[in-house]
Formats: C-alpha cells, sequence, structure tokens
C-alpha cells in the first residue's frame, strides 16, 4: 500500500490562508505586529570632567567604582572578621592569599568596642600599565590604621591582588626546601 501526501500548492511571496476559526470570539481584535520606537541617533561623546562624579546625573549611567575602591572593601571585610578569608581567594594571587590568611588570623583590624572599621581614604600609584599600588586609610573611631596593597590586570581584563600589608611587621619568609 502506498501513502500519498499531498501539499497545497504555494507561490513564492505570498502567505499561506489564514485559520478560519468561527469559534473565535468575535469582540478579541487579530493580533497585529508591534514595531519598536528607533532610538535616537547617538551623540558625539563629551569630554568627561577630572572630578569623579559623586552625583549621578539622570542623563549618564554612575560611574563604576575603581578597582582600589573595590578591593580595599573586599580587603577590609576580611581583616575585619566580616568576611571569611576564603572568599578572596579568586582574587589574589601568588603569596597574597597567604599573607591575608597570615593577617586575617592576627585580626588587625578587628575591634572589640562594636566600632566597624571604614575605608576614609584611598590613594594609588600607577607604576605600569596594569598594576597599582594602593594605600587605603582605615579608620575606627579615633584610630586611624593604614593598609597598603598591589594590584595587578590578569591577561582575563580582571583585577587581582598580589600583596597586601597592614601596618607592623612583614610576615616572615617561608620556604618549603
Amino acid at each position: 500500500m502506498n501513502k500519498v501526501m499531498t501539499r497545497m500548492q504555494h507561490t513564492p511571496g505570498t502567505r499561506p490562508p489564514g485559520r478560519r476559526d468561527t469559534r473565535r470570539p468575535t469582540g478579541t481584535p487579530p493580533r497585529t505586529r508591534q514595531t519598536r520606537p528607533t532610538p535616537p541617533a547617538p551623540t558625539p561623546a563629551k569630554p568627561r570632567p577630572t572630578t569623579p562624579a559623586a552625583i549621578p546625573s539622570p542623563h549618564r549611567p554612575p560611574a563604576q567604582p575603581r578597582p582600589t575602591d573595590l578591593f580595599a572593601d573586599r580587603l577590609l571585610a576580611v581583616l575585619s572578621g566580616r568576611r571569611p578569608v576564603h572568599s578572596m581567594l579568586r582574587h589574589t594571587l601568588g603569596r597574597a592569599y597567604d599573607d591575608l590568611a597570615h593577617l586575617a588570623e592576627r585580626g588587625p583590624l578587628r575591634t572589640a568596642h562594636g566600632i566597624s572599621p571604614t575605608v576614609r581614604d584611598i590613594g594609588y600609584y600607577v607604576p605600569r600599565p596594569g598594576a597599582i599600588e594602593a594605600f587605603a586609610r582605615i579608620g575606627t573611631g579615633d584610630r586611624l590604621r593604614a593598609m597598603a596593597f598591589r594590584l595587578e590586570l590578569g591577561t582575563d581584563r580582571r583585577w587581582r591582588c598580589t600583596a597586601v600589608e597592614v601596618g607592623g611587621p612583614r610576615r616572615p619568609d617561608t620556604h618549603d626546601d
């Protein structure tokens, strides 16, 4: 037994016949294609001011935080005990994670008085493209401490901390020979 499939002849450039459903309510209008409004033509870029924009304007998005600001907050959260050390694992390279773990054990920025430390000021120096050496002033009440760290830009365009220090002597070198 041979089955034969029949098809309606379709001529190019014409649409197939529409659905003719008699059960459709008469009050519902058929769907129409909606078009999106075309966006306005881009305007030429204006030179950006050299001072950071503290107040976002309705015409431009808020400025992205600098990597120094992000890392100062992340490091402070770890060194003050608000976040675990392993939260910095993917944000550090080399010996910096070991130094951070050693510092976090000592808890140099933890306070027993209930006053949480805050980043008061951040400064930085760019020794070469793709590297930033930064410092942060950490305030806890009337006490002021210093934290220094180095950031390097990886091949994946992500910043990573490669060194961190908080006042006092550095951790002695331990080599497994």
